[in-house]
C-alpha cells in the first residue's frame, strides 16, 4: 500500500528538491544549529518499507531526509504535518527506525543503530500543541532511552520574523496558514519587488 502526498507533501518536497540552501535556516530554527548556508547539503533516499503482520509491505515516503555539513555531516529528518493528532508520534518512530536501520553497521557482537535528528513542522496548532514530542523506548532489562522531536509552528511566525530568519521555505505554508491577504497586509502592494530584491531564492 502507497499513502498518498498530500499538496503540502508536494510543496515541500519541490522546496527540498529546487531550492534545497532554504532547508538550512529551517534546520537552524529547529535543532539551534549555527549553520551559514554555505554548507553542503545532500539528499538522501526517502523511501521505506515498513512490514505488516500477513507479510504486507507499506511504503513509505519521508518529506525530507539530508546530511548537512562539510568536514562533519549530520543527518536530518522534517516531516511537514497539516494538523497535529496522536498518530504523528508513531509515524515519526516508524521513519526513524527505517533511516536508522538503513544506517546501522555491526561491531562485533553489538548492533549499532544511529537515528537522525528529527523535527516535525505543523501547519496548523493550537495551545495544546506541545513545543516537542518525546519518544521513549523502554527495553525488558529496565533500561530506557528517551529522545526529543522539535516541534515548529506555522503559526508561532510572522512576516517580519521569516525573513529576519531566512525562513523563505515557510512562506508556502504561511500562506496555506494565514492567506495571501496577510503578507499584503504586512508589506503591501511592494510584497513582490521586495521579495525578490532582498532574498533571490538560491537554486540547487
Amino acid at each position: 500500500m502507497i499513502i498518498a502526498n498530500t499538496p503540502y507533501d508536494d510543496v515541500f518536497k519541490t522546496l527540498l528538491n529546487d531550492c534545497s540552501r532554504l532547508f538550512i535556516p529551517v534546520i537552524n530554527e529547529a535543532f539551534h544549529e549555527s549553520y551559514t548556508g554555505d554548507e553542503k547539503i545532500a539528499l538522501l533516499q526517502n523511501e521505506h518499507l515498513l512490514n505488516r503482520q500477513g507479510g504486507e509491505q507499506e511504503k513509505r515516503i519521508t518529506d525530507s531526509l539530508a546530511m548537512i555539513g562539510d568536514d562533519i555531516y549530520k543527518q536530518y529528518h522534517c516531516e511537514c504535518e497539516t494538523n497535529p493528532d496522536n498518530t504523528v508520534a508513531i509515524r515519526l518512530f516508524e521513519y526513524d527506525t527505517g533511516i536508522a536501520i538503513n544506517n546501522s553497521r555491526i561491531e562485533g557482537n553489538k548492533l549499532i543503530i544511529t537515528f537522525p535528528k528529527t523535527a516535525v513542522l505543523f501547519l496548523r496548532s493550537n495551545s495544546n500543541t506541545p513545543d516537542e514530542m518525546v519518544t521513549r523506548i523502554e527495553a525488558m532489562n529496565g533500561k530506557a532511552l528517551e529522545y526529543t522531536i522539535p516541534v515548529m509552528k506555522v503559526k508561532n511566525y510572522n512576516v517580519n520574523e521569516i525573513f529576519e530568519k531566512k525562513l523563505l521555505f515557510l512562506i508556502p505554508f504561511y500562506i496555506f496558514s494565514h492567506g495571501i491577504a496577510v503578507l499584503f497586509a504586512a508589506y503591501g502592494s511592494s510584497f513582490h519587488r521586495d521579495f525578490s530584491v532582498r532574498t533571490p531564492l538560491p537554486v540547487t
